[in-house]
């Protein structure tokens, strides 16, 4: 199975990017994996909330094949702790053909993207910057990874 992470916009902080890339390359030594980046609109600031969430739904959904399973990185997402993203990542292993995780822009999902979606995943109830969503969910594939192999880096 083929898993890949769409992103709206590049990551602008070289930290971030930096750990982002270190975890990528680590979570291919598991899976085949990709990091798809959706360029941030031109003349953002002339466009209303809604306005970018239609235009950047309509670009993740030309990223979308008809038989993905798509998670959205999403606030109002189903919490599971590491343990729980292992099993739920497993399962999707056997009955996926690809499975395609998304981060939104800024203002979230357009209606679209939420009808395309099959399910929502939450990091937390905290609110984090798109940048640090990134690092911290590429980690949590990372740990997800390493706990179904039975390898050592997860303590519980």
């Amino acid at each position: 199975m083929k898993t890949e992470l769409i992103l709206v916009g590049k990551t602008t902080d070289r930290h971030f990017d930096a750990g982002i890339s270190d975890y990528a390359s680590r979570i291919t030594h598991y899976m085949p994996f990709g990091i798809t980046v959706i360029p941030e609109l031109k003349n953002a600031r002339n466009l209303s909330e809604e306005q970018q969430r239609t235009a950047e739904g309509e670009l993740i959904l030309k990223q979308l094949q008809p038989q993905d399973t798509v998670v959205l990185l999403d606030e109002r997402g189903k919490e599971l702790r590491s343990l729980d993203f292992a099993r739920w990542l497993e399962q999707k292993w056997s009955t996926s053909r690809r499975l395609v995780f998304v981060i939104g822009g800024p203002y979230g999902f357009s209606p679209g993207v939420y009808a395309r979606a099959n399910e929502q995943l939450s990091l937390s109830r905290m609110t984090f910057s798109h940048q640090m969503v990134r690092l911290v969910f590429t980690e949590q594939l990372y740990r997800a990874c390493t706990i179904i192999k039975g390898e050592p880096y997860h303590h519980e």
